[in-house]
């Protein structure tokens, strides 16, 4: 099995360790509807960063304050919805495996929902280093997310790896200076190749983690008939 040594893991939330989707689509198709928006577009806009962000590129012209109070009543409206809000598969067990002081959640989701999305899956339990965009100024695909990442972690980026499954997480890592192992929960594989992955697998299953023989390192096991041919392999 191909393995990843590192001394630190830097995650992604939603598509990685939360399927948040539906509850996602819901919220943003209303927001669409209600701004005579396609919602297809504006889902697939709000995937891998801030909803700010999101609302000022499908509002380019309306004024500052509109952006805000907008991002204000998204907040709110995902807050309120985590009904089916649940962990993806092998999320638990991993994050369970590793020690707390050597990974972090890396979200573009404010602190208050990433919150509420982690107590929902059933995951918060495991966590003691959470990024989000209330932490930030700049969202991905900008490499600031992970910079602080691993600079919660006191490591430089080189030493992590970043698991993503939006080419614009994908993106911001390797920007940080990260390797990238792209899950295929949400985007193609050539998608996740093109932002720059690393390694591909399917999900948080599909990984394995150790304690390497290397002091202070972890070994993450990828299995081999899960990762496509990419152009490079570290």
């Amino acid at each position: 099995m191909p393995t990843i040594i590192c001394k630190g893991l830097l995650f992604d939330m939603d598509g990685v360790l939360v399927d948040s989707t539906p509850a996602v689509a819901r919220v943003w198709t209303r927001w669409a509807i209600k701004h005579n928006l396609d919602p297809d577009h504006a889902v697939m806009a709000a995937h891998g960063r801030t909803s700010l962000t999101s609302i000022q590129e499908l509002l380019p012209d309306a004024d500052p304050a509109i952006h805000l109070a907008e991002n204000d009543w998204m907040e709110r409206a995902e807050i309120e919805d985590v009904d089916d809000v649940i962990a993806l598969p092998g999320a638990k067990e991993l994050l369970g495996a590793i020690p707390t002081s050597q990974f972090a959640i890396v979200t573009s989701a404010t602190r208050a929902l990433a919150e509420v999305r982690l107590r929902a899956a059933g995951v918060w339990q495991y966590i003691q280093h959470l990024v989000t965009a209330s932490d930030i100024q700049r969202s991905k695909p900008d490499p600031e997310p992970y910079l602080t990442g691993a600079a919660a972690l006191q490591l430089h980026p080189q030493l992590c790896v970043v698991l993503e499954d939006a080419p614009s997480g994908i993106r911001s890592g390797k920007s940080a200076g990260a390797r990238a192992l792209a899950l295929r929960t949400t985007s193609r594989d050539n998608e996740l190749l093109a932002a720059g992955a690393d390694w591909i697998a399917n999900d948080c299953a599909s990984l394995h983690i150790a304690t390497s023989a290397k002091p202070g390192y972890l070994a993450l096991y990828l299995p081999a008939h899960e990762i496509p041919q990419l152009p490079k392999m570290r």
